[in-house]
């Protein structure tokens, strides 16, 4: 016999002698509990027992002169936001604000401190008012000064006091939202992304994204469509888009006649904000030249045979013209060295960059000269502004692209230039982000997909 054997033997003999008691225990338990239930059960009211009472009472209603005489003390503050205009009145200014009131306009005018926050384009106001007109607040909100431009804004509060009016002057920090849209082209890239919603920053960094991939010019299609994941700068949660202060495109797709373009925004490995876009393959966008040294602009004239607009014969064009106001910023598509800067003839203004490996660009009919021959020039570097210098009938900017000499498309050099891709060590951080912004892509699509089901 095992010990386990010995020691079970004694043990259920025990039980045995105890199963009965215990069993009765048990019963008796249950039985109790059940008892005590059924005896609680009926103290309880039946609410069909109880008594009803019925209350009658008389509401006069007030008649409709004291109803009216109360409405018309009622104060009801408005409330209406605009932003300003280049070289609008104060007059106008109040007026599409839905403010009435020539003490708020005469100190508006003769405090200096109200004075210049209402000067400039793009501030943003909000009043609220009385429904005669009376100011009862106003707030103005710009841009900060020196290094905080950028990230922190101006909030001016006026409001009446007793002594008159009073203002305090605050700077609070911008905050970031993350923002999703979507839009399909009907007319224009422009056109739909108003539509869209979208400030005309991001709209501009969405065309540059995929500028190497897609003439918006000449290949945008009617259906075509766009999704992306931006931020942008709040200042009391309205965004803005003043100095520095500009949001930017942190993932987007683009289908352009059924074939898919995709970019992701990633800043590299020690977290520089000097960043760069990438496919969610880890390939880069960046190229070595940018498609155009304007942002997204109109293109009059393409590299081709062309109709000369002032010799009035037929001549092989042998650059890009772009149309764009007078004084618009012109940049050095690649990195290199400015090799001339001055007069030429019928190029007016000019100004050549050496890229190196016999790769050269041209700059004609430019307004004002930002370079001097000799300077090393970055990618994106202004160079100078358009203008109508030279043979030329309205300001537009003549861009040239040539290498050993001979003249060469510039978007089919973009579209081939070469690429810097992701280092080993970046590559899992990048992983992460693109995997936290695909399925916010993937929102933004779908919206745009079901937007095109109901039209």
């Amino acid at each position: 016999m095992t010990i386990f054997s010995a020691l079970r033997s004694p043990l259920s003999r025990s039980l045995g002698r105890w199963r009965a008691p215990l069993s009765a225990i048990l019963v008796a338990g249950i039985a109790g509990t059940t008892v005590a239930a059924v005896g609680i059960a009926p103290l309880l009211p039946d609410p069909a027992a109880l008594p009803r009472r019925l209350v009658e009472q008389a509401i006069e209603p007030r008649g409709i002169a004291q109803q009216l005489d109360a409405l018309a003390a009622l104060e009801l503050p408005l409330q209406r936001s605009t932003v300003t205009r280049s070289a609008e009145s104060l007059e106008s200014l109040l007026g599409r604000l839905g403010v009435v009131d020539s003490r708020a306009g005469a100190f508006l005018r003769r405090d200096p401190q109200a004075s210049r926050a209402l000067q400039g384009r793009g501030r943003k106001l909000q009043a609220t008012h009385s429904v005669d007109g009376g100011l009862r607040r106003l707030v103005v909100r710009f841009a900060a000064d020196g290094d905080r431009a950028g990230t922190h804004f101006q909030r001016l509060t006026i409001e009446p006091s007793d002594s008159g009016w009073r203002t305090s002057l605050e700077v609070a920090p911008l905050e970031r939202q993350v923002r999703l849209a979507s839009g399909t082209i009907r007319h224009s890239l422009f056109a739909a992304t108003e539509e869209s919603g979208l400030p005309d920053s991001i709209a501009v960094q969405l065309a540059e994204v995929f500028s190497a991939d897609i003439d918006f010019h000449r290949e945008l299609r009617k259906g075509d469509t766009f999704g992306l994941v931006y931020e942008t700068l709040t200042a009391d949660g309205e965004p803005v888009t003043w100095g520095d202060a500009v949001g930017r495109v942190l993932a987007a797709e683009f289908v352009n006649r059924g074939k898919i373009h995709e970019a992701v925004w990633f800043s590299g490995s020690d977290g520089d904000t000097k960043g760069a876009y990438y496919g969610f393959d880890g390939r880069s966008r960046q190229r070595a030249f940018l498609a155009s040294p304007l942002e997204f602009s109109r293109v009059t004239s393409g590299f081709a045979m062309r109709m000369h607009p002032i010799l009035n014969t037929w001549r092989a064009h042998l650059g890009v013209d772009y149309s764009a106001p007078q004084g618009t910023p012109v940049r050095s598509v690649g990195e290199g060295k400015v090799e001339f800067a001055g007069r030429q003839n019928g190029y007016g203004n000019v100004v050549s960059v050496d890229h190196g490996h016999e790769r050269s660009t041209l700059y004609a009919h430019l307004s004002r000269i930002d370079v001097r021959k000799g300077e090393r020039v970055a990618q994106g570097q202004v160079l100078g502004s358009v203008g109508a210098t030279g043979w030329a009938t309205g300001p537009h900017l003549h861009f040239e692209f040539r290498i050993d000499g001979r003249h060469q498309d510039p978007l089919e050099i973009a579209r081939t230039a070469e690429t810097r891709d992701l280092d080993p060590g970046s590559r899992i951080r990048f992983a992460q982000v693109a995997g936290q912004l695909k399925p916010q892509l993937d929102i933004a699509e779908t919206l745009a997909s079901r937007r095109n089901a109901f039209e």
